[in-house]
């Protein structure tokens, strides 16, 4: 197949496809291998949904009640878009049988749209407006997957992980902040097996570079901004041009980034390598590269930035240093460049997520306690396992599940048993929370 991220070549019979693919999956869930006629990006989609114990049976769950996510999309960006989507997908989404859906980073549906006996066959396996449907919560379907691969997807039937899932198929496309790159959602057609044509993936491909381009028109100067946190790959956009720097590349960057006034190379060289003995020419001849890239975007003597640079770092952090404890959430994608061994990226990585934390088990709230707990980062953190336990009401059921994995947790870091680990474990507990109640 030219084209990895179509469903199925032309002409191929969806009936036989469906049960191929079916059997692989029922392998793959017995013993974990993964054969043809199963798509890369499909088996990649499976590990990482097996990785992520996400459920191959059963209901999506539902994490925005309807105040919340009232408030919630009334300020997102993408919904100055949803008339492009509705223009460009409406006609689909209302011809019985389709829907039009959007969601955000995180895979919650934020709007869900089409005819409505679509909509109540879509209810019954949480197809919703509030839903999670990224990899780990709903395994493989084509938001999801698009998220987590940052590209166009179809997904076909049986592909999907969850097995209520699969009498359907979908094709959806991320956004992005046409000024930052940052990720903003994902745009998404879900309907039957006609949904796996080439004409649907063209379709919401094309949807969204309309509402990138209408989201530009808002924006008077775009700039250069820089996307760092959760990837290890910076995405660096110039006035509305995207790079994807090398891991380096990406370090260097982040570093001159918070350096504004700039670095002499030696310095530099002690933010990227520590004290141990380096070769001179290594900082030059990464600077020398990275300048071929990036242009006069760098400058020399001492190497800084010739233009301002908006971060991620710096939208979390100005949120925090406003008290607005949701908007830093919501802007934290994971930790800075989370492979990065550069002793000033480890540095910064370390701060940033000690003073989302910090603030987190501060604000005492349950939802965004929980938000953090489902998060790849956040779900071994007993602090906030124990601090949502704390949070929630006596007697509320909702409080059983948290109050079970803290348990589990601290069993695990040998909380229960003392000694020195367990020790140190329960005084930064205490730094942050009240003394838990079991």
């Amino acid at each position: 197949m030219v084209n990895p991220w179509l469903a199925m070549e032309a002409g191929a019979d969806p009936v036989e496809r469906t049960r191929t693919v079916r059997r692989a999956h029922a392998a793959f869930l017995a013993d974990g291998t993964v054969a043809p006629p199963v798509r890369q990006v499909v088996a990649d989609s499976w590990r990482r949904s097996a990785d992520a114990q996400a459920a191959a049976d059963g209901a999506v769950p539902i994490e925005l009640d309807e105040a919340t996510l009232s408030a919630y999309r009334d300020g997102h960006p993408l919904a100055r878009a949803m008339p492009v989507f509705r223009e460009l997908l409406g006609s689909f989404a209302q011809d019985g049988a389709h829907l039009l859906a959007v969601c955000d980073p995180q895979g919650r549906l934020l709007w869900v749209e089409g005819h409505p006996g679509v909509r109540r066959s879509a209810e019954r396996m949480n197809f919703v407006v509030g839903a999670r449907w990224d990899e780990r919560h709903a395994g493989t379907n084509a938001p999801g997957t698009a998220l987590a691969a940052d590209h166009a997807v179809q997904i076909f039937a049986a592909e999907h992980y969850n097995r209520q899932v699969q009498r359907w198929s979908c094709a959806a496309a991320p956004l992005h902040d046409p000024r930052t790159g940052r990720l903003l959602g994902a745009v998404d057609l879900t309907g039957g097996d006609h949904v796996a044509s080439p004409h649907s993936l063209a379709l919401v491909q094309a949807t969204a570079r309309a509402a990138e381009s209408h989201l530009t028109s808002d924006v008077p100067e775009l700039g250069v901004c820089l996307a760092a946190l959760g990837r290890d790959e910076a995405l660096l956009v110039t006035d509305g041009e995207r790079l994807r720097l090398g891991r380096r590349h990406s370090e260097i960057i982040t570093l001159l980034a918070r350096h504004p006034e700039g670095l002499t190379g030696d310095q530099l060289s002690v933010l990227l390598y520590g004290e141990r003995e380096r070769r001179p020419v290594t900082p030059r001849a990464e600077l020398s590269r990275l300048r071929q890239l990036v242009g006069t975007l760098l400058h020399s003597r001492p190497y800084r930035l010739s233009r301002p640079v908006e971060t991620d770092l710096d939208a979390v952090e100005g949120a925090l240093a406003a008290g607005e404890v949701r908007a830093a959430l919501n802007a934290y994608r994971g930790p800075l460049l989370p492979s990065s061994e550069a002793p000033g990226v480890q540095r910064l990585r370390g701060a940033l997520a000690d003073r989302m934390r910090a603030a987190l088990l501060g604000a005492r709230d349950p939802g965004l306690l929980r938000e953090w707990s489902r998060t790849p980062w956040g779900e071994d953190d007993l602090e906030v396992w124990e601090a949502l336990v704390d949070a929630l009401p006596e007697r509320s059921p909702a409080r059983s599940a948290p109050l079970a994995t803290a348990h589990r947790l601290r069993a695990a870091y040998g909380l229960t048993g003392g000694g020195a680990v367990g020790a140190a474990a329960a005084a930064r507990v205490a730094t942050f929370t009240q003394p838990p109640r079991f």
